[in-house]
Formats: structure tokens, C-alpha cells, sequence
């Protein structure tokens, strides 16, 4: 477990508050690794935004607890660490409120797979786009949202926007295999 909190230094560490609680439920060393490795691509993608379009509001430390957190209810479902499944969207939400964590950022967990359903926000948009791109899978719908707010919320032109975020999209994928590699070395189970 503290080897994948605390190895690979070219990947940002978790928040305090996220690493705390993955200790204290003693999440297995390969969710730890996989939240770690999808944080740092939300990073990523936090700091181009702010870059790259710095009069579009969000909320980034929300987003970056939000990457980092994602998946906790791997914990209570951890066939789903190696298969499909999404018990763990519900579980997550639900373990995160039981642990204080604050309903806007609790939340990630639930809406990382469904950035469709209504009432989600662009924050949630950037975390489900960080679990996608963390391993250089691209979603077609999921990038068009997260372009159409920024073109919208710049006033650019969505064509514009998304080169852009195509461009930095190949840029992250060209270091996935680092990622992947990093959450293959840890065990399933701790």
C-alpha cells in the first residue's frame, strides 16, 4: 500500500485527505496505483484548462479529490478491480458520505461512469475524462461535452477547442503505458 502511494515520483501524489482515507480502509495497492495515476491525468487536464482557457470557471481542487477518489468502492467491490462492474459507483458515493467527505466532492464516485445523466457538471466531465485518458482510451461523446463547455463558456469555436484538446489528449496518451505499467506492478490484494 505505501509503495503505490509513494512510488513513482514522476506522478503527483494524492491529497492528504484521499491518501488518509484509502489507508484507513486499506485499499488494495492496485486501486491505489490506478487513483494515483488517473489524479495525475486530471491534473493534467486541470492545468491545459487553466491554461489554455482561463476564463472558464471550475472547481479543480474538487476535481482533482474527485480523480482521486473515484474508485474507493473498489474497496467494497473488488472483483471489480480485475472485471466489469459498477456496483462500485454507488458503493463509492455512499462510503465517501459514511467518511465525512462533503456531497460535492463525494459525487465523483457516483458519476464517473455516467457523465450523460442529467445534472452532471463540467468538473465531472474532467474526472470521467481522466479515467479514460489515464490509459489512452478515447470517448467520442464524453470529449465532445467537455469541448462544447469550453467553446461555449471561451466563446471560441468548438472546431478550434477541440484540435486543441485533441492535441493534448495524444500528449497524455503517449505516457500511458508508464501509467499502465505502474498500476500492473502492484498486487490486487493487499
Amino acid at each position: 500500500m505505501t509503495r503505490a502511494l509513494t512510488e513513482a515520483d514522476w506522478l503527483h501524489p494524492l491529497p492528504a485527505q484521499a491518501a488518509d482515507l484509502l489507508i484507513t480502509l486499506q485499499a488494495p495497492p492496485r486501486l491505489i496505483a490506478h487513483l494515483r495515476a488517473v489524479h495525475d491525468v486530471a491534473r493534467q487536464l486541470s492545468d491545459w484548462v487553466a491554461q489554455h482557457h482561463p476564463e472558464v470557471p471550475f472547481d479543480r481542487e474538487a476535481v482533482l479529490f474527485g480523480a482521486a477518489t473515484h474508485d474507493i468502492g473498489k474497496v467494497e467491490h473488488p472483483a471489480e478491480l480485475s472485471a466489469p462492474g459498477s456496483s462500485h459507483e454507488p458503493a463509492g458515493h455512499a462510503l465517501l458520505l459514511r467518511h465525512g467527505v462533503p456531497g460535492h466532492l463525494a459525487r465523483f464516485a457516483g458519476t464517473h461512469g455516467s457523465w450523460t445523466a442529467p445534472g452532471t457538471t463540467f468538473e465531472d466531465h474532467l474526472v470521467s475524462l481522466a479515467d479514460k485518458a489515464w490509459k489512452a482510451k478515447r470517448v467520442e461523446d464524453l470529449e465532445q461535452l467537455v469541448t462544447t463547455h469550453l467553446a461555449t463558456a471561451s466563446a471560441r469555436e468548438p472546431w478550434d477547442v477541440f484540435l486543441a484538446l485533441d492535441d493534448e489528449l495524444d500528449r497524455i496518451a503517449s505516457t500511458a503505458d508508464a501509467r499502465l505499467a505502474f498500476q500492473s506492478s502492484h498486487p490486487i490484494a493487499g
